[in-house]
Order: structure tokens, then C-alpha cells, then sequence
């Protein structure tokens, strides 16, 4: 697809909390959650609502772009968890930037950790089909939000809250191109990770016990370990395959932030060298779908993702699901 991003941007809330802060919350010994989580530190939400966080991200890849808000007529909300169950989180997104009632489509994609991912290749579909000319990606989270604090501290150290936005427009073939996106799921682990309350599965009026069970998130990391220990090198290689690149052509891995201990293994498992890889995963934690943006932006500002190069979305999702794209800037 000759697609191309003209702008990104990127939000946090206000509050930094750093994991030796959590420790002595949960009367911890100094470090041990730190050593554990290999995260330092996470923004978290007080007064911001994700809509905030969402609406900020998207005006700075805006200016970024280039562009007024009322230029873009296509908007895909990639979150792992939304705004509420109905109605979908990017309409209000759409409203708060003040775009008017029918000059742009706007809905939600969701594959968890990788919504950005899908969000970008269903808008980039929809452009090159000329369905609309200018879409705007986001991907915002309260990760911080229904963690288990007393069973499972070292999982729930691992999230921070953020949001980021890309603006997506045709490219000219000197532009760049959607090389590959490849996605394989595998369902017997689907248990491995999830919050089970919230949608249809249990009824709060008559199973509130097993609704409140279900309302925090868990984590298996053993089995999740074992499944992308087994297939994601593989995964990878075919990604690479579909997009006609070896692994010395990629100039930049943008992986999601599961973990700094997970980035690392990733470094190991697929042979990419860790200096390739986009890790901000210590200072800002696991952001959920909102990672691999965030990333991205972070790695444009700085100068590591500039137009010419060939940059490799990879990333997990619970489900479980593998996804990446092949990115030519």
C-alpha cells in the first residue's frame, strides 16, 4: 500500500510515579518490584480521562502534519481497552477535536496491544480504496486502571497510561509503502491474559461474585512465554518474507512495550541487535495498543525514524495474537 504518516504525536498525564514510590505504597522492600518489573517509571491519570490523553496526542500529530483538524475525514480508534462498551471511543475523540457532525468517519478497531497496528492498515485500506483522503490513527490508554495490586504487584508494575496519534495520507511512489502486515493468532492462549468483566460474559445482576472476580487484569507470563518462545521468531521471518526484506535491511524495530524483559528477549529470539530497537518501555512502562505509537513518535522527534529508512512494527497482543508491519518511510 503506498501509504505514508505525515504527523505523530504523543500524550501522558501530568503524575509520574516511579516504581520506588509503589514500594513504599505496598510496604515493599526498596527495589524489589523495580528488579522484578524492570520498569522505573509510569505516567498515571488523575484528572485526565482518556479522551484527554487521546485529543492532546492527536492535535500534536496534527501540527506535526501540517494540517487543521477539519482537513481529515477518516478517524480509527486502535485501543485496547475503549472509553466505555458503547457507543465507540472515536466519535468522541472526532467531537473534541471539533470536527463537524458528517464530515468524517469515525470508529474503533480492537485487537488489544496491537489496535494501532490494525487501525493503521484498516485506514490505509480505506485510502487506497479512496474512501477518504486524510486518517487519523490513535491509540489511547489507562493501563493503570484494574491492575492486581495485591496478587500479582511485579504484573501491575509493568503498566503506564499514554496515548498517540499518526496522520495517515497517500504517498507518491517516491514516497515510501506499506511493504508487508502480517497478523497470526493463537487461541489456545486465550486465557493466558486478559480482564474477563465488562462485556457479556458474566451478568453484574446475577453473577456480581464472579463479575467482580473477573473485573481485574491477569497475567500468565509462563504461557505467554512459551507460546512466543515457540512461534515469533517464525512469525517474523514470514513477516520479512511477505515484505521482501532481510533482517540487515531493517533499520529500526519498533516493538510493542510489553516489558524491558521481554524487549530484551525479543533482541535474543530474532537476532535483531538491541541498539535497533525502539526501548522506552523502563521510563514510560506497558501502555497497552498505545506503545507502538508512542514509540514511533518517540523515535521521529529524536531522529532514529527518518523518511528513506525501513522501520518494523512488531508486537503481541493477548488473544493471542503476533502482528507486524513492514514500513518503507
Amino acid at each position: 500500500m503506498r501509504i505514508r504518516i505525515v504527523g505523530t504525536g504523543r500524550a501522558v498525564p501530568a503524575g509520574c510515579v516511579t516504581t520506588r514510590a509503589l514500594e513504599g505504597r505496598l510496604s515493599l522492600a526498596q527495589g524489589v518490584l523495580e528488579t522484578a518489573s524492570g520498569v522505573v517509571e509510569r505516567y498515571v491519570c488523575a484528572g485526565e480521562s482518556q479522551i484527554d490523553l487521546a485529543s492532546a496526542a492527536a492535535r500534536l500529530a496534527l501540527d506535526d502534519a501540517g494540517i487543521e483538524a477539519k482537513a481529515v475525514d477518516l478517524i480509527v480508534g486502535g485501543c485496547g481497552v475503549p472509553y466505555q462498551p458503547l457507543p465507540a471511543t472515536a466519535p468522541l475523540v472526532m467531537q473534541r477535536l471539533g470536527l463537524a457532525d458528517g464530515s468524517a468517519a469515525a470508529f474503533d478497531v480492537n485487537s488489544t496491544c496491537l489496535g494501532f497496528l490494525t487501525a493503521f492498515e484498516t485506514a490505509g485500506r480505506m485510502i487506497e480504496a479512496e474512501q477518504c483522503e486524510t486518517a487519523l490513527v490513535f491509540s489511547a490508554e489507562i493501563a493503570s486502571r484494574a491492575l492486581p495490586w495485591r496478587d500479582a504487584p511485579e504484573v501491575a508494575a509493568l503498566f503506564g497510561d499514554g496515548a498517540a496519534a499518526a496522520v495517515l495520507r497517500k504517498a507518491e511512489p517516491s514516497e515510501g509503502k506499506m511493504a508487508a502486515s502480517l497478523m497470526r493468532t493463537y487461541p489456545s492462549a486465550w486465557e493466558a491474559c486478559g480482564i474477563g468483566s465488562g462485556g457479556t460474559r458474566f451478568d453484574f445482576h446475577t453473577e456480581p461474585e464472579e463479575f467482580a472476580r473477573h473485573s481485574l487484569f491477569h497475567m500468565d507470563g509462563k504461557e505467554l512465554f512459551r507460546v512466543t518462545s515457540r512461534h515469533f521468531n517464525g512469525f517474523v521471518s514470514a513477516l520479512l518474507e511477505r515484505a521482501g526484506w532481510r533482517r540487515d535491511d531493517v533499520d529500526l524495530v519498533v516493538p510493542h512495550q510489553a516489558s524491558p524483559f521481554a524487549l530484551a528477549h525479543m533482541a535474543r529470539q530474532t537476532g535483531f541487535a538491541p541498539e535497533k530497537l525502539v526501548d522506552i518501555s523502563a521510563r514510560f512502562g506497558n501502555q497497552i495498543a498505545a506503545s507502538i505509537p508512542f514509540a514511533l513518535d518517540i523515535a521521529r522527534r529524536d531522529g532514529r525514524a527518518a523518511p528513506g529508512m525501513k522501520l518494523l512494527f512488531l508486537g503481541t497482543s493477548a488473544g493471542v495474537s503476533f502482528g507486524g508491519m513492514a514500513l518503507e518511510t
